[in-house]
């Protein structure tokens, strides 16, 4: 797998516009989330059902193992997919799923439903192989249908649904390898905090003719602000940012190194033009390892009629920071609120809004069973050792792992070339086909026959 009638049930999937962002998609999104449960309805799960929040409905699952003392996977990702500009697409349109070249191209093609019908299509492998109507371990899905808003109402479903959701292991699908011919297995992810800066410097957009040189600018002061927030080294400038941040683990650190990098074949698949960041430390060190901070959107003056010749009463940016353990995300929106009554100036108003879906960062517990089961399975489906390796993107991961008292792990099937968020997003079908394979050897490595695997579980981070 997946064969021709898998990539077709996939691309009738990315063929619904499950779009979180845009009310007018919220049906789509219902939409999304019935096809999947009636999917995995069909494949055998005897339960497969819409969580409904006071947003977008979820999918839960469960095929449960015939042996009350199996293991239990529960296997979290998502079925939103990010908004589109429909101009911007050329090879199709982007819910109009075009085969060619060995990818599959349309939104949500890679992230996540493709990862999300690679579990399916590895649990309905492992159960051919066994010859059995039930997995060796019983698997649960949770896949939400708001992450790409912030998963605004997980705490509730984990909240009101925890007996539901209780396993040993948790695996977040909603990941990147690096490449397809270097296995990896992703052991650390970044946290994150969104807020939005405001900064006022008059009570109406005013004509330039009248008071300039006289008059505060807020776009010029939300800039000098900006600017103020890392040094010329590339490091952030809060205060007490850099106390909970450490080096990364000589094992992780080793690894990294040692990973083919090559600049410019990174910067084609990534649309960059520059390598830039925090000095001291390489791409992937940076990446991975490291905090950061990126200025999502800028807005100042008029953008519905020719804005010349006036300065704009107000300015705004939203501010997405990354965090990497041991960082703690309420912590840096309070260093964030310090930081900025540092640099306030008089003839200004400033308003600092922190975003209620900040996430913590989260490493998978070096020492687990289930770790090295995921890295022997992804090595035997790549044909070579996998090494670690870390992710750039949030997840809710220590979220789950509080809620569920259980370890997460990552495995996804998107690459870095795969465009997520982008016009022509796509994902390679030889990496659906990798993907399957690892997460069926790793259902049998968690077999409840296999001792190694018997309900042993540090507890996460």
């Amino acid at each position: 797998m997946p064969g021709p009638e898998e990539v077709a049930a996939l691309a009738e999937w990315v063929g619904i516009a499950s779009v979180s962002s845009d009310a007018d998609r919220d049906d789509d999104v219902r939409r999304s989330a019935h096809w999947l449960a009636d999917t995995l309805r069909g494949a055998g799960f005897p339960r497969a059902e819409l969580w409904e929040t006071e947003g977008l409905p979820a999918v839960h699952a469960c095929w449960p193992a015939a042996d009350p003392d199996a293991p239990v996977l529960l296997v979290y990702s998502h079925h939103d997919v990010h908004a589109v500009v429909p101009s911007e697409w050329r090879l199709t349109a982007p819910f109009s799923a075009l085969q060619a070249d060995g990818r599959l191209y349309g939104r949500g093609a890679s992230d996540a439903k493709g990862q999300v019908l690679c579990h399916l299509w590895a649990l309905l492998v492992h159960l051919a192989e066994r010859r059995a109507p039930a997995p060796a371990l019983t698997v649960k899905y949770l896949i939400e249908g708001e992450e790409e808003i912030g998963s605004v109402h997980l705490a509730d479903l984990l909240s009101q649904h925890a007996g539901d959701l209780a396993a040993d292991v948790v695996m977040v699908s909603d990941s990147m390898l690096w490449s397809l011919d270097e296995p990896a297995v992703c052991c650390v992810v970044r946290g994150s905090v969104t807020a939005s800066l405001t900064v006022r410097g008059a009570r109406r957009d005013i004509h330039s003719g009248a008071v300039s040189g006289a008059a505060s600018n807020a776009a010029v002061e939300l800039c000098r602000v900006l600017d103020l927030l890392s040094d010329d080294s590339g490091r952030i400038t809060l205060p007490g940012f850099y106390d909970a941040v450490s080096e990364p683990a000589p094992d992780l650190r080793a690894s990294l190194d040692s990973l083919p990098f090559h600049l410019p074949s990174w910067q084609a698949d990534t649309g960059t033009f520059a390598d830039v960041g925090e000095a001291g430390y390489t791409a992937p060190e940076r990446l991975w390892t490291r905090p950061s901070v990126e200025i999502a959107r800028l807005t100042a003056g008029r953008t519905d009629a020719p804005a010349f010749g006036l300065i704009p009463a107000e300015a705004g940016a939203d501010l997405l920071f990354r965090l990497v353990p041991d960082q703690r995300a309420d912590q840096v929106a309070q260093q964030l609120r310090g930081w900025l009554d540092g640099h306030r100036r008089p003839g200004y108003a400033y308003e600092l809004d922190v975003s209620s879906t900040i996430s913590d960062p989260y490493r998978t517990p070096a020492e687990h069973p289930a770790l090295a089961a995921l890295h022997r399975a992804v090595g035997h489906a790549y044909g070579a050792p996998a090494r670690p390796i870390g992710n750039g993107g949030a997840t809710p991961a220590a979220q789950l792992a509080r809620a569920c008292d259980a370890p997460v792990l990552f495995f996804g099937t998107g690459l870095p070339a795969d465009r997520w968020h982008g016009p022509e997003e796509r994902v390679e079908l030889r990496s659906l086909r990798l993907g399957t394979r690892a997460l069926t050897r790793f259902l049998d490595e968690l077999d409840a026959r296999s001792s190694r695997a018997r309900r042993c579980r540090p507890h996460a981070e």
